[in-house]
Parts: structure tokens; sequence; C-alpha cells
């Protein structure tokens, strides 16, 4: 089994480390990865929820929310049907919510903490595109490994 320390020791020269950023697991799977797809939004998580409608695949969403903890951008109802569609795991740099639910759902959910307050939705974010988090850029299409240890991100698969 594969930890983010382990895959930094084994491809130093291919990972990228998110850092300055405090991340809480909500998801009942601690470890997860994959491929990565991405929205970037503040607030309004009708990108997500529309990313997260598509089948999976094993893929990651990464999500640049702009670090708020106003709003909730991921709650039981959409993780569930992420999960039903076959997403590995979620990494949001914002809220969730619905945090007792999450917890039993298995898939991966990793954000900045959690706020009661749902979404508020204009229909606005993107998806698809480069996003920043904590000094690292994630490209659709690159991988990302997440545990207890922190968020890695590689331009290929490293297991």
């Amino acid at each position: 089994m594969w930890t983010t320390p382990d895959l930094c020791d084994a491809h130093a020269d291919e990972v990228d480390v998110v850092t300055g950023i405090r991340w809480q697991h909500f998801g009942a799977i601690n470890r997860f990865g994959g491929e990565v797809a991405t929205v970037k939004c503040f607030e309004d998580n009708s990108r997500v929820k529309e990313t997260l409608a598509e089948p999976g695949n094993g893929r990651v969403l990464v999500v640049d929310g702009g670090g708020s903890l106003r709003h909730a951008l991921i709650g039981d109802l959409i993780a569930g049907k992420a999960h039903e569609l076959g997403w590995a795991g979620v990494i949001i740099h914002g809220a969730c919510r619905d945090v007792e639910v999450l917890a039993e759902i298995k898939i991966g959910i990793m954000t900045l903490g959690a706020v009661p307050i749902k979404s508020v939705r204009r229909e606005e974010g993107q998806a698809g595109i480069e996003i920043h988090i904590g000094g690292v850029g994630f490209r659709p299409g690159d991988h990302v490994y997440a545990d207890a240890n922190g968020i890695v991100r590689a331009a290929r698969a490293l297991i």
C-alpha cells in the first residue's frame, strides 16, 4: 500500500507537494488517488455538482474554491452520487457539510473544514481548466494522491 511520503521518496523529481494548507478528511476513504479533473468556483458548487454527475472512472475532482469556508461546495447528496458514479475522491480548497454522513460514504473527501450552509447556485465557475492550490498547478489528466500526510501531484500515474 502506498503513502504520499513513499511516493515522494520514490519519485522526488516527478511530484509536486501541496504546502501551507491544513486539510481535513471527511469521507470514509482516507487514502485515495487517481487522474485529475478540475473545477474553479467560489461559493457556487454548480460546476462541482455537474462534474460529479459524470462517470468518475476512478478520477479525483480537485476544486479551487478560493479557500472559502462560508458555503459548502459538497454535501451528502453530491458525494453519494459521486461514489455511485465511480469517483475515487474529491479535494476541495473550501468547505463541505453533512460530515456525519460523509464519514460513511466510501469516497475520499478532503476539504479545509465544514460549514452547515449550502452553496449559492448562480451557475458560475469553470471546469476542465488549470487551477492552483498550495503552490501546485493541477491540470486535467494529471494524477493526484492524498492521504493523512498530504497531497501530491504528478504528470503521470505513479501507482
